[in-house]
């Protein structure tokens, strides 16, 4: 059995960086990657789709440039050339993180399943069929998530898509049904309905993005509905079956009992950890009951020594997440800091067009906990620069607290809502109050320009 000083399992955005920085800092060092290097968001997740929602961006905007008087009468989608360009992206991203890992010096990569046989002990069933045996005296999972595919009869008995395999997909679909009406089904949506799919979208509960406000969710669906995109809510999948002319989807809702036809359908109905093959019975790791692993605010199971990072934990599945708990659990071993996950602040972004940005809390959550705040509102459409670049869908919205000026938390769907919720998030991190913001000075004509006239609302 080979000895390490630390171990890592899964080499995604917390586990690569991690394993470089500790092999640096002196210690010998293992990464174990069952699959590819770079986990989920360079290999089927962010880098992938953001690639190919660029190319869907280019189409919308070449059929719709005539409303800004310039027109285009032959927009083709090829999407052949699509997918060559983000495979192209994805082996860059891909050669320079394994790159990064192989010319580490101390840093040993490991490509094979790993599994715990006692509390610090791993079997690695290696891809060229060996087997190695090791242990460490520190252990980090990050061994992240998996699609979860619903129990819905006759589903695995046909063709469906997972957001990985839709990645590689030669074809545009005629009709895509997917099951799902969160960020990936919504992202993937409204992409395959610019290359030319009928898009409908099947949620089961009574809106999209559940986790949202209602008003945002309803700003997103005249987004899609203006793009003619069916999303049908409150949706019970009784069965899929294949037939001559594809699939068909039996479902029940609020109008009662139907079919729909269509030649493929998406299976985005969330995720789940990767747990199961983990061996986590041999090591004593605690779980939860959705299968993800119990960790404290410093990241660390109820196995000194352990730790779990990204997505596998639960909590918030994003990749900048991921690579924060990274950097805290470096920090603390090896700078002798004591950083927690405690009051983080949770940015994220949706990459629709426009996009819908949210950090801090909701108006629900707000309402939920009894705090006094009050709410800011403006709708695009009468912000100047969404009106001079011809994008008014969406709005900006925040809560606030009414009593300290402190800003709790902002949803903005916009063009850029990304950088302007970043704008927003400073603002939170710096405690800098929302009536700073509504006097500040912006550069003319910028998006971020108008928090003032968000914040000018509270005025009233």
């Amino acid at each position: 059995m080979k000895h390490y000083d630390a171990i890592i399992i899964g080499a995604g955005q917390a586990g690569t960086p991690l394993a470089k920085k500790l092999a640096e800092s002196g210690m010998k060092t293992a990464i174990i990657e069952k699959r590819i290097v770079g986990g989920t968001c360079i290999i089927d997740g962010c880098t992938p789709t953001k690639t190919m929602i660029a190319s869907a961006r280019a189409a919308f905007q070449a059929r719709t440039a005539g409303k800004l008087g310039v027109v285009i009468p032959d927009v083709k989608v090829d999407l052949k050339k699509i997918i060559k360009r983000k495979n192209e992206i994805v082996d860059l991203f891909q050669a320079s993180a394994e790159k990064g890992i192989k010319t580490t010096k101390g840093l040993k990569l490991y490509l094979g399943k790993a599994s715990f046989t006692g509390t610090k002990e791993l079997k690695v069933e290696m891809k060229d069929g060996k087997t190695e045996n090791l242990s460490a005296d520190l252990i980090f999972i990050n061994t992240g998530a998996k699609t979860i595919i619903p129990d819905i009869h006759g589903l695995k008995d046909v063709d469906y898509l997972t957001s990985t395999s839709i990645l590689d997909i030669e074809e545009i679909p005629e009709h895509l049904v997917i099951i799902g009406g969160n960020y990936i089904g919504l992202e993937f949506g409204q992409m395959f309905a610019r290359f030319g799919s009928k898009i409908t979208v099947l949620e089961k509960a009574p809106h999209v993005l559940a986790k949202e406000d209602q008003e945002i969710a309803d700003e997103i669906c005249k987004v899609l509905d203006n793009e003619k995109i069916e999303v049908l809510t409150s949706v019970t999948i009784e069965s899929v079956t294949k037939i001559k002319s594809g699939l068909s989807v039996r479902i029940e809702d609020e109008s009662g009992a139907r079919k729909i036809n269509c030649s493929h359908i998406l299976v985005a109905a969330g995720r789940k950890a990767q747990t199961d093959d983990l061996g986590l019975t041999y090591s004593g790791i605690k779980k939860d009951d959705k299968g993800h692993i119990i960790v404290n605010e410093k990241l660390e199971t109820n196995i000194k020594g352990i730790y779990a990072l990204g997505d596998v934990k639960g909590g918030p599945a994003f990749t900048h997440i991921a690579y924060n708990d990274y950097t805290i659990v470096y920090r603390n071993l090896i700078e002798k800091t004591k950083l927690t996950t405690k009051n983080r602040p949770i940015p994220y972004c949706m990459f629709t067009d426009p996009q819908l940005a949210r950090v801090g809390i909701s108006e629900t959550e707000a309402k939920e906990q009894g705090l006094n705040y009050k709410v800011a509102l403006l709708p695009m459409a009468n912000v100047a620069r969404g009106i001079e670049t011809g994008e008014t869908f969406g709005l900006m919205k925040a809560v606030v607290d009414a009593k300290t000026k402190q800003i709790l938390g902002a949803a903005v769907i916009a063009a850029d809502g990304g950088e302007i919720m970043s704008v927003l998030q400073m603002a939170m991190q710096g405690g800098i109050t929302y009536e700073d913001i509504r006097y500040g000075i912006f550069a003319h004509p910028t998006y971020s320009e108008s928090l003032n006239n968000l914040f000018m609302k509270l005025d009233d």
